[in-house]
């Protein structure tokens, strides 16, 4: 798992390490220039000719302290200071007395004359919290139209590293080489367009310097597949839990199915389909492994829904019901009555939007997975004020209602009522395609019934997801892939853990004799 931090805990971070941990602001500040400068050597930048563009604060000093690395490099380096220089932060003035040692010229604006092959963005660091206007807007507009490839210093000025909103202006860099954690805006639309492949330098701002308070939001990494579910060699199929699958409508059989496929390919014991009578066929025809439980399409009998119920692990409500009576009634008798984890999705999700107060009522945990159309309908708020607040959104419905919930975009959010929030970096945009969210409510399903708490359950189903996608972009790329090619994805994944889980047991059963 790695840790993503905003701009108040990244202060703190570097408060603590300073003041706490004894390690002096310039050491860090010289452990920043020099990683930052090794890493453009690392990509092969071109450095014949270089532009570093310095604020008067901290990153400022990053960026001058670059300078002079790059110069002793043997590179041609124009550094250029702006601002109030009588404002610079100690550090940077710091910075500025060094270059003036070393008798390397700071200027006070860009050259006119000159074609750069980098431009090196160190105006503006994580603390900015206003819009860019006036002559920083002008100097900002300048580095973006010169020439050359783009590189910003531990984040592209302008855009928040709290969440990803571009304030008034933004440079656009090719490249964010940041310290110590990634922020979280690099990675939130629409501050991810302007911050290009991010690579993050340590620089000695370790867990040490959390002092308990770590970040707030993470993301899982491949090594976090090991939180899947443990499967026992001595076992059955009901050892690995029961899922209840309330899918589909007439002419909308697929939704069930996909989600009870993904389900088993996750590792269900057994999945069980509520479904209208009119899906009997087909479901029977391509998921025989599914127990069927259906109703007449217009009027399900709400105590036999009840009854079935009582024999799931956990129950995925919402995939292609409709939003007609019988699926309104579907939805509010579930959320009345269950007693185990229930996964909200697509059509429930809308129903529930008429009268979010049905999510007070539950006596278990839920877990609800919106898209931004979805989330829009359930808060009333518009999708681009959404998408612009990915975080910030999710959060506070969590919060509001007790919910664990999955907002899903290119880098969907999963967010754990005053727990931990993560941000998820697997998958890729062939994934945008009809019934991806369907496979996506089936994984969450499965880890539940295996016993997989709530809050890991949803991230890393969402994680999941992502890298069953991305391995079968492999063989379909991006343009031809389906969700049901995700099944097959699910598979490719969890093979390697199954093959890993093999050879122990074997080993165990060779040390056992």
């Amino acid at each position: 798992m790695r840790y993503l931090v905003n701009s108040r805990e990244m202060k703190n971070y570097d408060t603590n390490t300073i003041e706490q941990l004894h390690v002096p602001g310039m050491v860090l500040m010289e452990r920043a220039a020099l990683s930052f400068a090794e890493e453009l050597k690392h990509l092969s930048a071109d450095l014949s000719q270089v532009l570093v563009v310095c604020g008067t604060g901290n990153n400022g000093g990053d960026g001058l302290a670059i300078a002079r690395l790059l110069k002793q490099m043997g590179c041609l380096v124009d550094a250029v200071l702006v601002g109030n220089r009588k404002k610079s932060s100690e550090q940077n003035i710091c910075q500025q007395k060094i270059m003036e040692a070393y008798h390397y010229e700071i200027l006070d604006k860009i050259p006119e004359e000159k074609k750069y092959s980098a431009v090196i963005d160190a105006v503006f660091g994580v603390g900015l919290s206003r819009n860019i206007e006036g002559d920083y807007e002008t100097l900002i507009t300048c580095m973006n139209e010169l020439p050359g490839e783009k590189y910003a210093v531990d984040i592209a000025s302008g855009v928040s590293a709290d969440n990803g909103a571009v304030l008034g202006v933004a440079f656009k860099a090719d490249v964010t080489i940041t310290f110590a954690y990634g922020k979280v805006g690099m990675y939130l639309f629409p501050g991810n367009e302007y911050s290009g492949k991010v690579i993050v330098k340590e620089i000695g701002i370790r867990q040490e310097s959390w002092f308990g308070k770590k970040p707030s939001v993470a993301a899982l990494e491949d090594s976090d597949l090991s939180w899947m579910p443990k499967r026992k060699s001595h076992s059955n199929k009901g050892s690995f839990g029961k899922l209840l699958v309330i899918a589909g409508s007439v002419n909308m059989a697929g939704a069930a199915c996909l989600c009870g496929k993904a389900a088993y390919a996750t590792g269900c014991g057994l999945v069980r389909i509520l479904t209208p009578e009119e899906n009997r066929t087909i479901l029977q025809t391509v998921l025989p492994e599914a127990i069927l439980t259906t109703y007449p399409e217009k009027k399900p009998d709400l105590s036999e829904v009840i009854e079935t119920m009582k024999w799931a692990d956990a129950i995925v409500l919402g995939p292609g019901i409709g939003k007609g009576k019988a699926a309104s009634a579907l939805v509010e008798c579930v959320i009345k009555n269950a007693s185990v984890p229930v996964v909200l999705d697509a059509d429930a999700l809308n129903l529930v939007a008429e009268d979010n107060s049905i999510l007070l009522r539950p006596h278990t945990e839920i877990i609800v997975t919106p898209h931004l159309g979805e989330m829009s309908r359930l808060t009333g708020d518009g999708i681009s004020y959404i998408q612009t607040r990915l975080l910030e959104v999710a959060e506070e419905f969590a919060r509001q209602y007790n919910v664990i919930c999955v907002l899903k975009d290119e880098h969907t959010v999963t967010s754990v009522p005053y727990e931990q929030t993560y941000l998820n970096f697997s998958g890729n945009n062939g994934m945008a395609t009809a019934g991806s969210g369907d496979v996506l409510s089936g994984i969450i399903g499965s880890l539940l019934v295996q016993g997989m708490r709530p809050e890991k359950a949803a991230p890393l189903g969402v994680f999941l997801h992502g890298k069953a996608g991305d391995k079968i972009r492999e063989s379909t790329g991006t343009y031809g892939m389906l969700a049901s090619d995700l099944i097959e994805g699910i598979r490719q994944v969890t093979v390697n853990l199954n093959a890993n889980a093999g050879k122990t047991i074997e080993r165990d059963r060779l040390l056992l004799g």
